[in-house]
């Protein structure tokens, strides 16, 4: 499981994270104060957001698909996997409409960064090796 270091999730105490690889870390809060209301993720100086919805939506897709689904991992103008959970963030047919990420330019990565959060919130279970990861509803 992906170890939190610290972090409530709050933009004053947010989850200290690590992608699925364990190789880089990130910082994580929710933010429902934006419109949307979104996941923030920091990367160094980078920072993305994803429609917090996501954090509903995934675990009941996951708990529908009823099995392991590769993350498939991908930049926003980077082609996706079809049946991958990068796939799936950006889908015409997902609950949203397309992709969760909302600053253009950097709405991929979703399976790198939502995953994790999924972890630690006890919603998914994640594999930690160092390629070809994969998702599944927890329970």
């Amino acid at each position: 499981m992906n170890t939190v270091t610290y972090g409530t999730g709050t933009p004053d105490d947010p989850w200290l994270l690590k992608t699925p690889p364990g190789k880089s870390e990130f910082q994580a809060w929710r933010d429902e104060t934006r419109d949307p209301p979104a996941l923030v993720v920091q990367v160094g100086t980078t920072q993305l957001s994803y429609n917090l919805q996501a954090l509903e939506d995934a675990p009941a897709m996951l708990a529908a698909h009823g099995d392991w689904m590769p993350l498939g991992n991908a930049d926003e103008g980077k082609p996706t996997k079809p049946g991958t959970f990068e796939d799936w963030a950006r889908a015409a047919d997902n609950p949203v409409g397309g992709y969760y990420g909302l600053r253009k330019g950097y709405r991929g990565r979703f399976a790198n960064y939502v995953g994790p959060v999924l972890e630690v919130l006890g919603l998914a279970e994640l594999e930690h090796n160092p390629r070809n990861n994969r998702i599944r509803a927890k329970g």
